[in-house]
């Protein structure tokens, strides 16, 4: 193999890991047909938080929820816990929730303490196999899910996105704006191609 194929493939490896940790594609907007009104309901589970207490996610009902699968050894999932951190915080009066799925295979061992370290201010839960297959297998982290407050699937991330991709959703779904509508008056190449797919 010369020096330029090994450098194109190195850079492939590379860009592929910067946004998700597995998988085939780092981004990726999956049921754009369902944008135009046919969502789906988010699948309930009831999971354990770090003190014990139940979470059940029907209970997050009349909440906009990002519900974001991850690990504390995902390189992507660590970009994105900052901001989750920061949605948490500026928009949890307006009716946001964050609620974090860890995925890690040593369960509460490693993300009691990475929980502890980052400061990290919204709920987090260790899920399991049954967890992600009822959201269709988790085969990427980090994966969000984007609840509106109906309990409704409105968009799915697979990979890392742009924070201002999630602002602009967030916004949205707050303020209670028609989903099409939000995304054709974003400028995100994510939102164009979910405006494109809804107005097929």
């Amino acid at each position: 193999m010369n020096l330029l194929k090994t450098g194109a493939l190195l850079f492939a490896t590379t860009s592929l890991l910067l946004y998700s940790c597995s998988g085939s594609n780092p981004v990726e907007v999956k049921g754009l047909a369902q944008q135009t009104g046919n969502l789906k309901t988010a699948p309930d589970f009831t999971l354990k938080d770090a003190n014990g207490s139940a979470v059940k996610l029907s209970d997050y009902r009349g909440k906009v929820v990002l519900l974001n699968f991850w690990a504390t050894w995902c390189g992507p999932c660590k970009i994105e816990i900052p901001w989750f951190m920061e949605f948490e915080k500026q928009y949890k009066d307006q009716g946001l929730e964050v609620l974090g799925i860890a995925m890690d295979d040593d369960g509460w061992a490693a993300v009691k303490p990475y929980i502890a370290q980052h400061k990290m201010n919204y709920r987090v839960v260790v899920g399991d196999d049954a967890v992600a297959n009822l959201y269709g297998g988790i085969d990427s982290l980090p994966t969000t899910f984007v609840i509106n407050r109906e309990g409704k699937v409105v968009d799915t991330h697979v990979g890392l996105i742009g924070k201002d991709d999630y602002i602009t959703e967030i916004k949205g779904l707050l303020s209670g704006a028609n989903k099409d509508a939000m995304l054709r008056n974003s400028g995100s190449p994510a939102a164009a191609l979910l405006s494109l797919g809804a107005n097929r």
